[in-house]
């Protein structure tokens, strides 16, 4: 790791070509924040060291980064204060480097400047997109921001990944970029002002943080406090954590089918175990409307600004209980049924298909999206949710390079197989197996 001369070398002159800092702009730090401290020759002038020009340097990349100088001293000495170098942690090791020209854009309006920022992450140009965030964060509030130009761009970068306009590479790198600019925000973020605890995080096997975390950050910044746990929160874990911190406001958010089937089970068992208020939301929330009815919580809203509009309600004034749907005995008893014959399933399944010639990582890849949804449909009491959810799996097996063709091929051994199993309530799975696998045209349309 990289190690600073703290001996006091430079004077005023060498700091500023170094950095390109304005000399006021440095005294002012030093007068008001006290970092740099540079020692002073007998004559009173300042002298810098090497570590002292390292430490401007960081504070600028964190103001480049969207944060006012009082928040980046103040990310500055919490780590220091958890015992941590800050010049030395991963994340925040990129220094500014001088540059006289950081104008990327003729027009300031935040539609402009999220096409040029997806423009410049389709086109992996990190420098250039990281300057249109700093330039961002310089004219809006950090909501808008996040909301307007993040959030939305990463939408639209991901609707271009699903009609195959985008790589999956793409969409990591600019998720990869906006999730470090949303870790600085939120190391940075202020105290609560406002009475009301909110814990936040993902149920098991979600692992799509963004939008969790984008809420969390604009929570603390309307004045809430709010506790993140972050990606895949096991069940048991969680309700334990809930016992202990008591919030008055549990938030969940959840991407996919399968991952909002858990929700709806750590939901249950809060509700049932637990005095609190439950609020949820997330992609499968939008793309199918219906599932809201069944969440024993209060659904966030299909935006970043309802959410937050939304958690400022219930914190506030409270809201009238949601009507919950109950999940039919039927659709219990034939969950069971399919749990207990899954593997007998998939087993029959491959048995079928390996004589044709599908590949055994194929084969497992699409029955862990296929056994899940289906785990989910149930669970949730509606076979059509699959229906729903089915385009959306198939995109994510060509990302593992399997052609449509096979997976019609697998869904009619699935169907087979399953028809020698399934009874009961569950031969309502054995239907729908049969329709697609019939109608392969369902497969491109469902969604």
């Amino acid at each position: 790791m990289t190690s600073y001369n703290e001996n006091p070398t430079y004077n005023l002159r060498v700091v500023v070509n170094e950095t390109d800092i304005k000399p006021d702009t440095l005294r002012a730090w030093e007068r008001r924040y006290g970092l740099p401290a540079p020692d002073r020759t007998s004559g009173g002038h300042r002298l810098y060291s090497e570590k002292d020009i390292a430490i401007i340097k960081w504070l600028m990349a964190r103001q480049e980064e969207g944060l006012s100088i009082s928040r980046a001293v103040k990310l500055w000495r919490s780590l220091e204060a958890e015992g941590k170098s800050p010049l030395l942690v991963p994340e925040y090791q990129e220094m500014r480097q001088p540059s006289r020209d950081t104008a990327v854009l003729t027009s300031n309006k935040i539609d402009d400047m999220r096409a040029a920022w997806i423009d410049a992450c389709l086109k992996f140009d990190e420098p250039t997109a990281e300057r249109i965030l700093t330039q961002a964060f310089a004219l809006y509030q950090p909501e808008t921001v996040l909301t307007q130009l993040l959030q939305k761009a990463l939408a639209t970068i991901g609707e271009l990944w699903f009609k195959d306009e985008a790589s999956v590479q793409q969409e990591h790198f600019a998720s990869a970029l906006a999730m470090r600019r949303l870790n600085t925000l939120l190391a940075a973020s202020p105290a609560p002002t406002r009475q009301g605890r909110v814990l936040i995080g993902c149920p098991p096997h979600e692992d799509h943080t963004f939008a969790p975390l984008t809420l969390t950050i604009m929570l603390r910044y309307r004045g809430w406090s709010v506790i993140y746990l972050g990606a895949n929160v096991p069940q048991s874990r969680f309700i334990s954590t809930v016992e202990s911190i008591k919030p008055d406001l549990i938030i969940l958010t959840a991407q996919q089918l399968f991952t909002a089937a858990k929700l709806f089970e750590v939901a249950k068992n809060v509700a049932d175990e637990n005095n609190v208020m439950l609020a949820f939301g997330g992609r499968v929330f939008n793309s199918v409307p219906r599932l809201r009815q069944r969440i024993p919580g209060y659904f966030l809203g299909d935006t970043m600004d309802n959410a937050a509009q939304t958690v400022d309600r219930l914190l506030t004034f409270g809201m009238q209980a949601p009507t919950i749907k109950r999940v039919p005995e039927f659709y219990q008893r034939a969950l069971e049924t399919f749990r207990e014959k899954q593997a007998f399933i998939e087993g029959r399944a491959w048995s079928l298909l390996k004589a044709e010639g599908i590949s055994y990582e194929h084969y497992t890849n699409a029955n862990l999206h296929l056994s899940r949804d289906i785990y989910a449909a149930l669970t949730f009491g509606d076979i059509e949710f699959l229906s729903a959810e089915i385009a959306w799996a198939e995109k994510l097996l060509l990302n593992y390079s399997m052609p449509p063709e096979t997976l019609r091929n697998y869904l009619h051994a699935y169907h087979l197989a399953a028809a020698e199993f399934l009874e009961g309530p569950a031969e309502l799975v054995v239907d729908w197996l049969f329709e697609v696998s019939k109608n392969p045209a369902l497969i491109s349309t469902a969604a």
